[in-house]
């Protein structure tokens, strides 16, 4: 009994201590970003590289003498004059297309999860399983049949092109199932007895039950479409409709230097910090509905 309990202990601490290397492992790259967001030009060319900030600086946000080189340049929110509000233009595209998409694709995949798992109807399992066979499809294969439908819509370079062909999400619709699945049919029945319509029971008793799975469904959705780079860049040609993964690859010039290395890890600061924050808001609910869906699926 007590070789078990030490063998236990000791593999608990093995089991922490990798935790631990792999969260300090999966933040270098994160604490490297914020360094070079706020050094100077002269630090970002130090050779060998510092791990400090040693002379902060809001120069790579805005640098009142960016016209100077070779110590200065111009910051994040000065390189795109012919674009109405700069930067903040195209984190609202971001901001707009992937809550929109994150939003709308929930509302349908509930709908559609809530008749699969509380209606029955004739090829009700047939349908179910043609959403799943779809999952089993590679993205890459959509390209061109969605592109050509786009076209044909005249949806090239609007936001329509990169918010219709986002909506369908299977892998939503199965997550929700399974987690609807276990919503006891009484509770159903008696709101239909007191004379609820089906999208009043919907609305006021199955969304609020499935508010944990909504919330991890919707982080996985946000994440997706915030990073979004290959159909963006496939349908979008106008540069005020560009969201941030497409300003990112512009920002990548391995002759520019050091000079532009500060913007653009400036740039990638703020673009990874809307995503941060509704993940620590959310992180309860996230967990929470990750494991009740896992149990119950």
């Amino acid at each position: 009994m007590i070789n078990r309990s030490r063998n236990t202990i000791l593999l608990e601490r093995a089991g922490l201590t990798f935790a631990l290397f792999v969260a300090v492992f999966t933040l270098i790259p994160y604490y490297w970003m914020l360094l070079g967001a706020f050094k100077t030009v002269p630090e970002l060319n130090r050779i060998p590289p510092t791990f400090i900030v040693e002379k902060p600086t809001l120069n790579s946000f805005y640098d009142a003498k960016g016209e100077l080189p070779p110590d200065h340049t111009r910051g994040l929110f000065q390189i795109y004059p012919g674009t109405k509000f700069g930067f903040f233009r195209y984190l609202f595209n971001s901001m707009f297309i992937s809550g929109s998409i994150t939003f709308a694709s929930l509302m349908i995949a509930a709908l559609a999860a809530f008749v699969l798992a509380k209606h029955k109807f004739p090829g009700r399992d047939f349908f179910f399983l043609m959403f799943i066979a779809s999952m089993m499809i590679p993205w890459q294969v959509t390209i061109i049949p969605n592109f050509l439908n786009v076209s044909d819509f005249g949806w090239i370079d609007s936001y329509w092109a990169l918010l219709i062909p986002a909506l369908p999400k299977a892998f939503a619709l199965f997550f929700l199932r399974q987690y609807m699945l276990s919503l006891p049919d009484e509770m159903l029945e008696a709101g239909r007895l007191d004379g609820a319509s089906e999208f009043r029971i919907f609305r006021s008793l199955v969304l609020p039950l499935v508010g944990p799975a909504l919330v991890s469904m919707g982080l996985f959705i946000w994440l997706n479409e915030w990073n979004n780079l290959v159909w963006p860049l496939i349908v979008i040609r106008s540069e005020e409709l560009r969201t941030l993964p497409l300003i990112m690859t512009t920002m990548v010039d391995p002759f520019s230097g050091a000079s532009k290395q500060g913007v653009a890890m400036a740039a990638a600061l703020l673009t990874s910090i809307p995503t941060l924050i509704l993940f620590i808001a959310f992180q309860k609910q996230f967990i929470q509905g990750i494991a009740v869906t896992s149990v119950k699926g």
